[in-house]
């Protein structure tokens, strides 16, 4: 067992919180409060249970269920004995649960009851479908338990793979990103130094820890550093600004979907959020006037800008609140272990200010895609993993995200960035939310064409959002359709699932 002697696990964060600090409140949950040693107690504790299961070290487990105290136990436990976690998102039904399930050869499966039935009726041969919370005899009962915390016979190295992280599935199936515990712990650290994240935050959690910006940017290292941690079940904007007006939280991350929503809520003027002291933003690209409100609203809040992708961890890049003066439209720059490059087409460095594919090297990278070895060989070609994100860098090594290389629009044969439109109709003051995508067209060999969410009652026709793109971009930019919607298809990061909306627009007038 001699790596337990250099551990650099996951489940060591905790446990070593737990020595730092063993009577501060790690977790609040649904009135239920967690010490850092008794939160430490109980994922040894369920740790035992999924072992005296008969799991062995390297089985995958799927987690199927909302935010929770049992599901952060749940997590930790599976890193503690040897098992590899498969978060699931909790609205995935039918072929996509079965999907996530098989592909990653799960054995077992933790569940919230209420979606028991969800995984049952899949007739999958799974040996456990055992309840998180809220059932006699599920893990968060037996986390609980009042009994001597068991010994653990495991030798974990940090090597080992601790989690599928599933990629985001815009384009094409999802891919199972593994990730190994020296990864994670590595990734840990970047968003430690990186963003700032001390013992004194008291950070309000509200994004799906299904989902690697929440889990693994935010809550392990707020743990990791042994700050109090509140978690919400979901992430309701009206219950979010209610909480954080009762002046107990002073950081809060939330993806874009999110902070449109929070700026958008009617109530947003009249709660008092002075105690906000730093605000984080990512998992997908935040419109450039919606960030620029919220900063107008609350100009004493420092904002950070988090990019990347499940594969690193997920953070790669970092614009700190200082550097938003300057850069606004940037997502900053490399993080403490990233290091990164733009390239063309043929993998050779392109100019400051040029477009190109940013690709990383870090410790931070997973090791690949779980039984998928010619996607894993194509993403790692050349040495570097390749991410996918169409990007430019300035001088200083600040990084501009123009668009995913798969959503520019070939338009006439001109190159136009989907991101570059929808921010232009995000300055109309009826617009609640717009994805523009490119629609197969005979003319145009790819139409420029928006979908657009109405904000509250406001009377809308395409025309004048046509007028409206015309006076700030180039007339080749202005999308020729415009269609309203009542909302826009999203993934589990809350990413615009573009490919159904060119499915359903497909053909249309």
């Amino acid at each position: 067992m001699t790596s337990l002697i250099r551990s650099s696990t996951v489940s060591d964060v905790v446990r070593r919180s737990a020595a730092r600090v063993p009577d501060r409140i790690a977790l609040r949950f649904a009135g239920r409060e967690w010490t850092y040693a008794e939160l430490d107690a109980a994922v040894t504790r369920a740790a035992a249970h999924l072992l005296s299961l008969g799991l062995r070290h390297g089985d995958r487990v799927a987690a199927y269920g909302k935010n929770s105290d049992a599901y952060l136990i749940g997590f930790l436990a599976c890193a503690r004995a040897g098992l590899v976690h498969v978060p699931v998102n909790f609205n995935l039904t039918g072929g996509e649960l079965g999907y996530l399930i098989e592909q990653s050869g799960s054995r077992a499966a933790l569940v919230d009851p209420a979606l028991r039935g969800n995984v049952e009726a899949l007739g999958l041969p799974l040996d456990h479908v055992l309840a998180l919370r809220d059932e006699d005899g599920s893990l968060l009962e037996v986390a609980r338990e009042d009994a001597a915390v068991p010994e653990l016979a495991v030798d974990i190295a940090d090597t080992d793979l601790v989690q599928l992280l599933y990629t985001s599935g815009t384009t094409s199936r999802p891919k199972g990103a593994m990730m190994t515990h020296r990864a994670l712990v590595h990734e840990y650290l970047s968003c430690v130094v990186g963003l700032d994240l001390t013992e004194d935050d008291a950070p309000l959690h509200v994004m799906p820890l299904y989902h690697s910006a929440q889990m693994h940017v935010f809550l392990l290292p707020w743990l990791a550093v042994g700050a109090v941690n509140t978690l919400l079940e979901t992430p309701d904007p009206g219950e979010v600004l209610r909480v954080l007006a009762d002046g107990g939280h002073g950081a809060f991350f939330a993806a874009p979907t999110l902070w449109v929503a929070i700026a958008n809520h009617p109530e947003f003027a009249a709660h008092d959020l002075s105690a906000l002291r730093k605000a984080y933003y990512g998992a997908s690209i935040m419109p450039g006037p919606v960030l620029a409100r919220l900063r107008e609203a609350m100009p004493r809040l420092g904002f950070y800008n988090c990019f990347g992708q499940s594969e690193i961890g997920p953070l790669a890049t970092i614009l700190r609140p200082e550097e938003h003066e300057q850069r606004p439209d940037s997502a900053g720059r490399a993080a403490l272990f990233v290091e990164l490059r733009v390239v063309d087409a043929d993998g050779n460095d392109v100019p400051p200010g040029e477009q190109g594919e940013v690709v990383y090297r870090s410790p931070q990278l997973c090791e690949g895609y779980w039984d998928k070895p010619e996607e894993t060989e194509e993403a790692f070609s050349g040495g570097w993993f390749h991410s996918g994100d169409l990007v430019r860098v300035d001088e200083q090594g600040y990084l501009f995200v123009v668009d995913r290389i798969k959503d520019v629009i070939n338009t006439g044969g001109v190159m136009v960035a989907s991101r570059e439109v929808e921010d232009a109709i995000y300055t109309h003051p009826g617009v609640a939310e717009v994805a523009v995508v490119g629609l197969a067209d005979a003319k145009w060999i790819e139409a420029i064409t928006a979908v657009v969410v109405p904000k509250g009652d406001a009377a809308l026709d395409g025309g004048e959002l046509v007028e409206h793109v015309k006076t700030r971009l180039a007339a080749f930019k202005v999308p020729k359709a415009v269609h309203f919607v009542t909302d826009l298809p999203r993934n589990a990061s809350g990413k615009i699932l573009k490919r159904e909306l060119r499915d359903r627009f497909s053909g249309s007038e």
